[in-house]
């Protein structure tokens, strides 16, 4: 059976079906024929036991007159072969028949069956048959009443030996044949018709099948099934539904993961080429005041170290940065969530940049409006959120840019927008800006690259994310939410 398509087995269990039901059909037919025949029968010689117990003179004062009764019941059975007539005593003993000997395998019929014919119950009522120890078979049958007190019955047997003889032959020789040819056209035609329904019905599913069998990871054909799913409301029309819309699913997925591939690839050779520069400058100005050691001057001797200097905080930023982007993308690093204040944490981080940002002559502003929510997220990592933007902010800007950091209370969260007056994002800098390694970082010869995606990983453990607006005035916008206390 596990070898057998969907189609043949359901083929197989509705042959077995069909034929078992057949059996029982014809069983029944079969049963509910001779029940028939057998109310018929009785019926119609329901008053024979009755004629003959009132026109024979079946016995008189001193008792039976056996003799009697055999020529009586031999003429009987001699007119009609199927009837057998016996003699019973009030005790349901057989004390007459006409039967050859050796045939009767009672001495003695139960009498109820014989009290509830007499009391008109419903057609047929069976009784025991003489000439045989377990059977029973429609009867006819009547008191026998002699000076006015009951003596006996009547018992006639309507569908004897002989009967059942003639069945046997007939059924054997043409009943049994039409019978069986009956049930096997019905049976065959009913087999035929279930296996075409079968067919029909299955074919969306072996189309769906087709479908699987050939699903490619483009989606293009879970596209197609569900442009041509029709608005049925069966099971494999549900089925085929919705295959198409994990078939799209996956499709999205794929590419999505194609998509994250390569940026992981564009960030590896980035982060590769970023690692490179500095290291060869560092190793040419170590190079240098190695070989040119004696013939330097202090100042120069000093110059070239600053550089050096200046070229390892860059490798450490950036190796810095990509230990903590691996951590966030590892999923082992999980927001501790706390209620705190935004505008208390924005003054902290503020004052951490006071001083750079009047070195550059750049101006920070911060908009806090009265009654502000608090926020319920990780502090650390806000914190580091609010660093970075910053950060950014002062050292890709130039000097007088006014920096502004505002907040803004919505429907259960708290908006914070960090802006400047600098020269923005260029447009083509802008897609990916969240993904990759961010070519701000050749304006800077400290900036790695990555505090961008840093903050968008960060803001997603949080729920939110961050977006970079498009606004008619210089600078750049960037803004995100986090939910209210």
């Amino acid at each position: 059976m596990k070898h057998l398509t969907l189609t043949q087995r359901l083929s197989l269990v509705f042959a077995v079906l069909l034929l078992a039901c057949s059996g029982v059909s014809v069983w029944l037919q079969i049963n509910a024929s001779t029940r028939h025949e057998q109310e018929v029968v009785q019926r119609l010689s329901s008053g024979l036991a009755a004629h003959i117990a009132g026109t024979a003179q079946l016995m008189d004062t001193s008792g039976w007159r056996p003799a009697a009764v055999r020529e009586l019941f031999d003429k009987l059975m001699a007119v009609n072969p199927a009837v057998e007539v016996y003699l019973l005593g009030n005790d349901g003993r057989i004390v007459g028949s006409a039967a050859p000997a050796g045939h009767v395998k009672r001495d003695k019929v139960d009498l109820a069956p014989i009290r509830r014919l007499l009391a008109d119950a419903p057609l047929p009522v069976l009784g025991d048959d003489p000439r045989s120890t377990s059977g029973q078979k429609v009867f006819s049958a009547a008191p026998v009443r002699v000076a006015g007190r009951d003596a006996g019955y009547v018992y006639v047997v309507l569908q004897g030996e002989a009967h059942d003889a003639l069945v046997a032959s007939l059924a054997a020789d043409s009943v049994l044949r039409l019978t069986l040819w009956a049930m096997g056209i019905v049976a065959l035609l009913g087999l035929i018709m279930g296996l075409v329904a079968f067919r029909l019905i299955t074919r969306p599913l072996r189309a769906l099948t087709q479908t699987v069998r050939g699903f490619a990871g483009n989606g293009e054909l879970a596209a197609a099934l569900a442009a041509d799913a029709e608005p049925r409301g069966d099971e494999i029309s549900i089925l085929r539904s919705a295959f198409a819309q994990m078939g799209q699913r996956i499709a999205e997925q794929w590419r999505e993961l194609t998509r994250q591939d390569q940026q992981r690839r564009d960030l590896v050779a980035n982060i590769s080429h970023d690692l490179r520069t500095p290291l060869t400058s560092l190793h040419g100005y170590l190079e240098t005041l190695r070989v040119k050691d004696e013939t330097l001057s202090v100042a120069e001797r000093r110059r070239y170290l600053d550089i050096a200097l200046g070229q390892s905080r860059k490798v450490s930023r950036l190796a810095q940065e990509l230990f903590e982007l691996a951590r966030l993308e590892s999923g082992l690093v999980q927001p501790e969530p706390e209620a705190f204040a935004l505008p208390d944490l924005v003054q902290d981080v503020l004052q951490k940049f006071e001083l750079a940002a009047e070195a550059r002559e750049q101006q920070l502003l911060v908009e806090i409006p009265q009654a502000l929510p608090a926020v319920r997220a990780d502090l650390a990592m806000i914190e580091r959120v609010l660093t970075n933007l910053l950060d950014n902010a002062i050292r890709h800007n130039p000097h007088g840019t006014r920096i502004a950091v505002r907040l803004q209370g919505q429907a259960q969260a708290v908006q914070v927008e960090i802006s400047d007056t600098g020269a923005g994002i260029p447009r083509d800098m802008r897609e990916g800006l969240f993904t990759r390694a961010s070519a701000l970082r050749r304006s800077s010869p400290e900036s790695g690259g990555l505090g961008l995606i840093i903050v968008q990983r960060l803001l997603q453990l949080h729920g939110s994310d961050i977006q970079l607006v498009d606004d008619a005035q210089p600078g750049a916008l960037f803004r995100f939410s986090l939910a209210a206390a």
